[in-house]
Formats: C-alpha cells, sequence, structure tokens
C-alpha cells in the first residue's frame, strides 16, 4: 500500500488509461479525483460518456477509497481550480497529479485546418499546463508533491498526418522539463511517461483500423493487431493501460524520489530504435 491516504488528481479519468490509474492507485490506498470532459468532440473515435466517468469512480469506490468524479474541460482553468478547491475542502490535499487528458485527430499538413491545430494544442499541451498550475499553489504549501504528465511515442517521433498532435506531445516533454527545474528545490517532482500504442478507444477504433490497412475494403481486428505488431520489436500490438499506470506508479513512489525532469517510455521496444 505505497498510497496510504493520499490523493491523486487525474485529468481524463473517465476511461482508457485515466481509469487504469484511477483503480491501480486506489488499490494501492490513494483517494481520487477525476476529471473528463466527457462530451462529443471532433475526434475520429468515440468520446467519453458521463457513464464512463461513473463507472471509473464506482470501481474506486469498490476499493473502499473516497473518489471525487466531476465534468469538466482541461482547456478551462476555472474547472481545474475549482476542482482543486473542492479537493482540498473534502480531502484536504492533493500529492499527485497525474496530466493524462489528450485527444488524437489526424490530417496531413495540407488539409490540417487551424481549428482543429489550436484545439489539439489547447487541450493536450495547454491542459497540462493549466493543471499544474492548479495544483502547484497545493503541493508547494505541503512541500511535496508528484507531478507525472502524459506525452506519446509520437513526442520522441514524428510519424506523419500529426503535425498537430505531435506538436504537443513533444511540448509536454520540454515544458515538464522546464517544471522540473523551477520545482527542483521545492520538494515537488515532475517528470513525463511516453506511451507507444496502448489499447484504448483511441488507439483501437474502427476507424483507425480502416487508416491502417487501406487496401483491404473490409479490414478486421485481427489483421490490425497483426499491422501494429510490426511497430513494436516486442512483437506485440500495444501495451495494457496498466503498463502506464504501473510506470506512473514507479514515478509517484518513494522509490523515485530523486527522479524529476526525466521521460520513461513503454513502448515495447520502439524506443530501441531512436537515438540516444
Amino acid at each position: 500500500m505505497r498510497f496510504t491516504d493520499q490523493v491523486v488528481l487525474i485529468t481524463g479519468g473517465a476511461r482508457g488509461q485515466g481509469r487504469s490509474h484511477a483503480v491501480e492507485f486506489s488499490r494501492e490506498g490513494a483517494d481520487i479525483v477525476l476529471v473528463d470532459l466527457c462530451a462529443p468532440l471532433d475526434v475520429p473515435y468515440p468520446s467519453s460518456t458521463l457513464a464512463d466517468l461513473e463507472e471509473t469512480r464506482r470501481l474506486v469506490t469498490e476499493q473502499g477509497r473516497q473518489c471525487i468524479a466531476v465534468q469538466g474541460d482541461v482547456r478551462v482553468p476555472a474547472d481545474l481550480e475549482n476542482l482543486v478547491s473542492r479537493t482540498v475542502a473534502e480531502l484536504g490535499r492533493i500529492d499527485i497529479l497525474i496530466a493524462n487528458a489528450g485527444i488524437l485527430h489526424n490530417a496531413p499538413i495540407a488539409e490540417l485546418a487551424v481549428d482543429d491545430f489550436e484545439r489539439v494544442v489547447a487541450t493536450n499541451l495547454g491542459g497540462v499546463f493549466n493543471a499544474v498550475k492548479a495544483v502547484l499553489p497545493v503541493m508547494l504549501n505541503q512541500g511535496s508533491g508528484r507531478i507525472i504528465a502524459i506525452s506519446s511515442m509520437a513526442g520522441r517521433r514524428a510519424y506523419g498526418r500529426a503535425a498537430h498532435y505531435a506538436a504537443s506531445k513533444w511540448g509536454i516533454i520540454g515544458m515538464i522539463k522546464d517544471i522540473a527545474l523551477d520545482l527542483a528545490p521545492t520538494g515537488i517532482t515532475a517528470n513525463v511517461v511516453c506511451p507507444g500504442s496502448v489499447d484504448t478507444p483511441m488507439a483501437v477504433n474502427d476507424k483507425l483500423v480502416k487508416a491502417f490497412l487501406p487496401a483491404s475494403s473490409n479490414p478486421t481486428m485481427e489483421e490490425f493487431r497483426v499491422e501494429m505488431a510490426k511497430f513494436h520489436p516486442q512483437r506485440v500490438p500495444w501495451v495494457e493501460p496498466v503498463d502506464i499506470s504501473r510506470t506512473i506508479m514507479h514515478l509517484a513512489s518513494d522509490a523515485a524520489r530523486y527522479v524529476t525532469g526525466d521521460v520513461l517510455t513503454v513502448s515495447a521496444g520502439m524506443m530501441a530504435k531512436n537515438s540516444s
């Protein structure tokens, strides 16, 4: 029970990776605070819903832990500031921030609309900034805290057809490294996790299957699995959300008290192909 009575705030917590983080931390004794937009977005996969958020809250309380779950937009600083105020009033503190909220949208640069660029960057990069700014006064007052932002392998290498997504994910790494330097004397650490492909609705959906297999008139999920496995030297199509959760838990634990400004990758071997 590494996180007994600690409080973990997770953005994008309704499902996928966010749900996994919430459940895994609650199993190790933490109380959980969730925020998610839970509304339709112009993205090529189903958006999260209030029912998703409620299910995550239920899974946390099944572990015997407290859970605050609210609908909110990480692009709106007031939504996060209000949630932080409520969290401190009800739970007394915030020990860990997992800035997980993000969206994926694909378009070649010649077809990339300004509105799409701004929406992706505002959510993925601006949302991390807004979350950090919201929790920071609490953590500074405590003299301790863990900030963990979720980037992507698209933040360490280019894939094409996603300049806006890449910009947001590369930006997270640079921003968190700079934040880590600012906060190094304060007892607060700041780190980044870069997942490869993860088995969530954002990465595994019908539209993405068709995009990866354009030559097939009726591509199957099994064909998609085979195609995705080619990206990973460990020959798995994707990693599981819990694999990301366990990496985050290491960074949030006392075992990583002197790890800050770092980037950990969970990509089934993809980083072996990158430069040092």
